[in-house]
This record gives structure tokens, C-alpha cells and sequence, in this order.
């Protein structure tokens, strides 16, 4: 997509991106922005780590279900144009983090074909995209996008990342949200975010202590606040 106004690099099965996602959806729809979806794998960029020393258990399995689903998405892209993403990752990541039920949901489970292949069809996809879950022939592309990601912002960064204004635009990673504004706060919020993107000094602006993400997955449900804890770990490089 040559003439996207925002350029978002995801992983599906990280609840940040998907948060500050549904935001970007919001300004969109207002701004009529155009939004090229893009790749990110928490598995490939954490290929060299060591998962037992670095991340809670659990998680390399959980970043595997997301390569998994990333190689889906990159299959559809090729095949049925860049159009194709949005709809798969809004379907997908909606069922893992927003759905009912979503707390109980495996890695397993979330990388198989039962789970796709319905999902494929809400996007209006056809279900046989679901045989590239196990097709590495993908991780090259995938990869390479990830690392067209990292050469904008730095490496020590994790998901989402956004290219505001691409090709010569700044990019950051986060903005890290924990709840969805609604539509006059979104487009607010967006216009104070890309106001200190455009600074050519700008650098980094953060907080450890947050509250929980409003994600049924976390056991919390849109629109209730939830406690406040110490997240910086979750946003950096992993996902639930």
C-alpha cells in the first residue's frame, strides 16, 4: 500500500498492539486514513533469547501461536492483496483478547486450524489460507518486515510499532494504552501523539505502572478500570 498515512506493525497475540490497534481503527474511521497492516513476529525478534531466563512460562509457546497466525495473514496478503490483513488481524485478535471466553483460551488452541479457519471466514477469507500455520516457506517475509520495524525505532522496542506519515515520517513504538478512548478522546489523543512524533528531538515518553489492559483475556471487561499494576515487562518484546 504506496499511499498509506500509517504504516502498524502487529503481532496478533500481543495485548498492546491490539489495544493501541482498535484506537488507530477509531482515528481512522474519522480521518479517513489509510492504514497499511504490517508485520511483526515476538518469536522472531526474540530468536536469540533464551525463554527460561527471560520470560515468564508460557511465553514462547504463546509467541509461536503468533508466528503461526502471522504466516496466515502474510499467505492472504499474497494472495488476496494488503487489503486482506486488517479484516484477519481485527477478526483474529478480537477472539483472543475480546471474545467471551477469551481467557481460556491455549496457545494451542490459538494457532490451530479449528481456531483460524472460522475466523478466516468472518474476514471473508478463504479457510484453506489456515494451511500456512505450519509453512516456514513465510518467516523470511515476516522477519524482514519486523526488522524494517526495528530499523525505524531502535531494537530495544516491542509491539505495536507505528510509521506515522511514511516513508519519511517518524515511527515509535506504543503508544502502550490499557483501555479505549472513545471517538472525540481517540482523535485527541492522536493529535497529542503525532504532535510529539513530528519532533525531530523527540524520543520517549513512558510510565511503568499501569493499570490492567480492559481485555476480557485479562479477566477485566471494557469499560471497568482495572488495578493498577507494574505491565512494563508485558510491553516490551511479549505478549500474553
Amino acid at each position: 500500500m504506496t499511499n498509506a498515512d500509517i504504516r502498524f506493525y502487529f503481532d496478533p497475540v500481543c495485548p498492546f498492539a491490539w489495544m493501541t490497534s482498535k484506537w488507530v481503527r477509531l482515528v481512522a474511521a474519522q480521518r479517513d486514513y489509510a492504514v497499511d497492516w504490517r508485520f511483526i513476529s515476538l518469536r522472531l525478534i526474540n530468536s536469540g533469547v533464551d525463554y527460561d531466563s527471560h520470560f515468564p512460562a508460557g511465553y514462547e509457546e504463546g509467541h509461536t501461536s503468533g508466528l503461526r497466525l502471522l504466516r496466515v495473514a502474510a499467505r492472504a496478503r499474497a494472495e488476496h492483496g494488503r487489503a486482506a490483513v486488517g479484516p484477519f488481524y481485527e477478526a483474529v485478535s478480537r477472539e483472543i483478547f475480546d471474545a467471551p471466553g477469551s481467557a481460556k483460551l491455549t496457545p494451542a488452541v490459538r494457532g490451530s486450524r479449528d481456531f483460524v479457519e472460522p475466523l478466516l471466514a468472518q474476514a471473508g477469507l478463504p479457510s484453506d489460507l489456515a494451511g500456512a500455520l505450519d509453512d516456514t516457506r513465510w518467516d523470511a517475509e515476516i522477519r524482514a518486515e519486523g526488522e524494517e520495524a526495528l530499523t525505524l525505532t531502535g531494537r530495544d522496542v516491542g509491539t505495536p510499532i507505528i510509521h506515522f506519515g511514511p516513508p519519511d515520517g517518524a515511527a515509535f513504538f506504543g503508544p502502550v494504552i490499557s483501555r479505549l478512548p472513545g471517538p472525540d478522546d481517540a482523535v485527541r489523543l492522536w493529535d497529542h501523539v503525532t504532535a510529539l512524533a513530528a519532533f525531530p528531538g523527540f524520543a520517549e515518553f513512558k510510565r511503568s505502572l499501569r493499570e490492567r489492559p480492559q481485555l476480557r483475556s485479562f479477566g477485566v471487561e471494557p469499560g471497568t478500570a482495572g488495578a493498577e499494576e507494574d505491565w512494563h515487562a508485558g510491553s516490551r518484546k511479549t505478549a500474553s
